[in-house]
């Protein structure tokens, strides 16, 4: 077994000496039976906890590689089991993105349907405006079968120190807002006087049934982006800089480069129109695709491509990281899992309800898996 620190993030052929111990060992746990392994991998993570933690607030992120352990959740959930992480749920657990492979374990899959494999998954935290997860560790079960699948990595820090200071004035000013899904009734042009009250009636329902069973705050509006008929629910404005919550540092902390609608037109993407999603300044107005253009430069520019192969394990800090896909041909079994305590706005700890919307969660995965 292996670990690095990503290329471009910091060193990338440095190996912690904590980790060159775990390889003395590796023809041991092939020879050793699954308990017996798991439970001495185990321990030589937990020996190693400090340094593995030490370095991943250094640099936001580690690349655990050659391991044999983590080929399946068992041996997944041992590794962090080992590091001590408290698992919790992905803070957008009710929206479908993703399913659960193991709820015992709190693994998730990854987004490895066959109808998005043609989809880019731009850079951004797994966060919302109300709840976010510390820590994220990606594995990877099995990579594409044909190619391509990349996971994509970015240092927050690094994105904010090169963005044009005038763009990012513009929009630290003005924050931002993100419309994360799009229900059309295009049939009420044809209701007559009873539009309004139609328009009033299905902006209420979705707000009073629909929208809090996502855990979000998010305002139900008409026609933000033009579409008089359109009704978005939009989280509340929202900074685009934060500072980390363990070292202070300033960071890049904003889901533009994956969820504005300008830069997913002008890339790959098969999400269906009620997925689809946008950005907008904070009194709703347009962000000027010149500013768009400028983020994604300087996101694409810290983009750290990671190949993943069985067994690997990206382990993030969500707060300063930011990470993404690639598309991909074939199939490909990805997973994540999330720890620590989840904290809301005002960095306040949130409790986390394990079975908190699963029924809806399974529901959403059925309709984006039939969407096309």
């Amino acid at each position: 077994m292996r670990s690095s620190l990503l290329p471009a993030i910091a060193h990338p052929r440095r190996f912690h000496r904590f980790h060159r111990r775990c390889c003395r060992h590796r023809r041991h746990h092939h020879r050793c039976r699954n308990r017996r392994r798991l439970k001495h991998s185990h321990v030589i993570y937990r020996r190693g906890h400090p340094q593995i933690m030490a370095k991943l607030q250094e640099h936001g992120c580690v690349w655990f590689k050659d391991m044999e352990l983590t080929k399946s959740p068992e041996g997944f959930r041992s590794f962090y089991d080992a590091l001590g992480l408290d698992l919790c749920l992905d803070p957008i657990h009710t929206s479908g993105l993703r399913k659960m492979i193991s709820k015992k374990d709190g693994i998730y899959e990854e987004v490895n349907k066959p109808t998005l494999r043609g989809h880019y998954i731009g850079l951004h935290q797994e966060s919302t405006h109300v709840k976010t997860s510390t820590y994220g560790a990606f594995v990877c079960f099995q990579g594409a079968t044909i190619e391509g699948g990349d996971f994509l990595v970015a240092d927050g820090a690094r994105i904010l120190r090169d963005l044009d200071p005038a763009v990012l004035q513009r929009i630290y000013e003005n924050k931002v807002r993100i419309s994360v899904s799009n229900l059309d009734f295009d049939f009420l042009a044809a209701t007559g006087p009873l539009k309004q009250p139609l328009m009033n009636f299905f902006q209420d329902l979705i707000a009073k049934a629909v929208a809090p069973k996502f855990d979000m705050e998010l305002e139900m509006l008409w026609g933000s982006d033009g579409k008089p008929y359109r009704l978005q629910a939009v989280e509340p404005p929202m900074s685009p800089v934060n500072r980390h919550p363990k070292t202070g540092m300033p960071v890049w902390f904003c889901n533009i480069h994956n969820h504005a609608r300008y830069l997913r037109d002008n890339r790959p993407c098969t999400v269906p129109e009620v997925g689809m999603t946008d950005v907008y300044y904070g009194d709703l107005s347009g962000i000027p695709k010149e500013d768009l253009e400028h983020i994604d430069e300087v996101s694409r520019k810290h983009i750290v491509r990671v190949p993943m192969q069985p067994g690997d394990i990206i382990f993030v800090d969500n707060y300063r990281m930011l990470h993404g896909r690639d598309i991909f041909e074939g199939d490909r079994f990805h997973a994540v899992a999330w720890f620590s305590e989840q904290t809301d706005a005002n960095g306040q700890k949130v409790a986390v309800e394990r079975k908190q919307g699963n029924m809806l969660n399974e529901m959403l995965n059925n309709y984006v898996e039939n969407a096309f």
